[in-house]
C-alpha cells in the first residue's frame, strides 16, 4: 500500500504561481510513476501531468503546458508540480497519483493510488 499525501495548495490571484507537493510513504517504489490530477467544481477529474521514474518521460496536459513543471525526487519520495501564471479556469482540486508502472499515464483508471487532494483556487 501507497499513501499520498499533497500540500501546497491555497488561495492565489490570477497571474501568480503555486508549487504542490507529494509525498509517499509506505510501500513505495522509485520504479513507479507518479501523477497529477485535477478536478474543477462540477466537472470531471482531468490529467494534469505526469512523470517516469528518472524523469525522463513527462507529459503534460494541453492546458497547462508551458505553465506547470512536474518534477520528482525519489530520495525523499516526493513529487512536485510547480505551477505559472495560473488563472481561473485552473481552481480545482488537485490530486497526486501513483502508478505502478515505468510508463506514465494520462489515464485515472490506470493509477493504482490516490491522495485526498490539495484546493488551489484563483482569484481575479
Amino acid at each position: 500500500q501507497v499513501r499520498l499525501v499533497e500540500s501546497g495548495g491555497g488561495l492565489v490571484q490570477a497571474g501568480g504561481s503555486l508549487r504542490l507537493s507529494c509525498a509517499a510513504s509506505g510501500r513505495t517504489s522509485s520504479s513507479y510513476t507518479m501523477g497529477w490530477f485535477r478536478q474543477a467544481p462540477g466537472k470531471e477529474r482531468e490529467f494534469v501531468a505526469a512523470i517516469s521514474r528518472r524523469g525522463g518521460s513527462i507529459y503534460y496536459a494541453d492546458s497547462v503546458k508551458g505553465r506547470c513543471t512536474i518534477s520528482r525526487d525519489n530520495a525523499k519520495n516526493t513529487v512536485s508540480l510547480q505551477m505559472n501564471s495560473l488563472n481561473l479556469e485552473d481552481t480545482a482540486v488537485y490530486y497526486c497519483a501513483c502508478r505502478r508502472s515505468l510508463i506514465p499515464s494520462m489515464y485515472e483508471y490506470e493509477y493504482d493510488y490516490w491522495g485526498r487532494g490539495t484546493q488551489v483556487t484563483v482569484s481575479s
